[in-house]
């Protein structure tokens, strides 16, 4: 890990950021000059040019808007050569890039807790009983490649995060009381914070619109909805206008039938209290 606990860049990673820069830097554009034309923040465009962040497939048309189609082909040969971000499954290395830029985030689970909500005993009990076993190496990649990707919640407080969780997997115990204990303990400081919004679907809920299983929404920095979902190591992303107005609309119900944020808070507190 590097000093701020973001996983260690690959070569390939740190390679394709020093052909972004070069080319750039050719072009005579400062980093805040670059990222709002090919439509990225700052921060974004400079932790791809240091390798620190898998740089999303739809740079490389962008970038040929702003640098010209001989600079987007020598991208594109460097984007070919990429190696996989360490710890992150290859099917949602899409999702993570646009949970990473978006404006809004909302998330409904009724298998696991939210990643962005697991504390790491929770994520080592979880990939601990992964099928097939994974090596404790591996184990490790996946824990720090999670923990990074919590950074979203603090590295972007004008984002807004909305996560409704059962309440049936607040009672499992997975891991053991120990693990629940820092579980309980981390949900309630992530919901302190004045960006995230934490609901819980009560056990016992007659009126439920969420049959259809867990879903992600992102809204784009543009404002437009995104869907995803995922189980069993695939994943689909959800871009047609009706499916995701459908997405949409199922997560509004599901809110109005959560616990609200401070019922929610209520809740938790009486849990932990119980430990």
């Amino acid at each position: 890990m590097t000093k701020d606990s973001e996983p260690e860049t690959s070569e390939s990673l740190k390679t394709f950021g020093a052909v972004l820069k070069a080319l750039r830097d050719e072009a005579g554009l400062t980093q805040e000059q670059f990222a709002p034309r090919v439509r990225y923040s700052a921060t974004y465009v400079a932790k791809m040019e240091q390798g620190r962040r898998f740089p999303p497939k739809e740079l490389i048309p962008r970038t040929e808007e702003v640098l010209g189609a001989p600079a987007a082909r020598v991208l594109g040969a460097a984007y070919r050569t990429l190696t996989r971000k360490v710890g992150l499954a290859s099917w949602f290395l899409r999702w993570a890039g646009i949970e990473e830029e978006a404006v809004s985030l909302l998330t409904y689970e009724c298998a696991v807790i939210p990643g962005l909500l697991q504390p790491e005993p929770y994520i080592r009990a979880v990939f601990e009983r992964r099928i097939p076993h994974i090596s404790p190496k591996q184990l490790e990649q996946q824990v720090i490649a999670r923990l990074a990707r919590q950074r979203l919640l603090k590295e972007r407080p004008n984002a807004s995060f909305c996560f409704i969780v059962e309440q049936a997997l607040l009672g499992r115990d997975l891991g053991g009381p120990a693990v629940t204990r820092v579980l309980l303990d981390n949900l309630l400081e992530q919901q302190r914070l004045w960006n995230v919004e934490i609901q819980v679907m009560p056990t016992r809920q007659e009126d439920h619109f969420g049959s259809d299983g867990p879903m992600r929404l992102a809204e784009t920095e543009d404002n437009r909805w995104v869907g995803y979902v995922e189980a069993h190591d695939t994943s689909v992303l959800v871009t047609d206008p009706k499916a995701v107005s459908a997405m949409v609309q199922r997560y509004g119900k599901l809110r109005s039938q959560a616990l609200s944020p401070q019922d929610t808070t209520s809740l938790l507190e009486q849990m932990r209290g119980a430990l």
